[in-house]
């Protein structure tokens, strides 16, 4: 799966903005914060990118269990979704 081009990311202060642009802009108006976790996913799925790899990027990068990353990896996904930014 991969992001849908025509949203950028930005960190502004202590806060990850993503932001529609050019033609996106016109059917997605909406500003997603993130967090630094929300943020890693975010860079990850601008490549192709799978639920495994997107848990294994969380497991190297925080100290948590693997049933924790999975789940937070599952809702980040399902959030995405929802708003219509992934490409199956």
């Amino acid at each position: 799966m991969k992001l849908k081009t025509g949203f950028v990311l930005r960190k502004v202060a202590d806060t990850y903005v993503v932001v529609a642009v050019g033609a996106e802009a016109k059917k997605h108006n909406v500003m997603i914060t993130l967090n630094e976790t929300g943020a890693l996913l975010w860079e990850k799925l601008s490549e192709d990118a799978t639920e495994d790899s997107l848990t294994n990027a969380i497991l190297e990068v925080y100290d948590i269990d693997e049933a924790t990353a999975r789940k937070d990896v599952k809702a980040f996904i399902a959030k995405v979704k929802s708003e219509d930014l992934i490409i199956e």
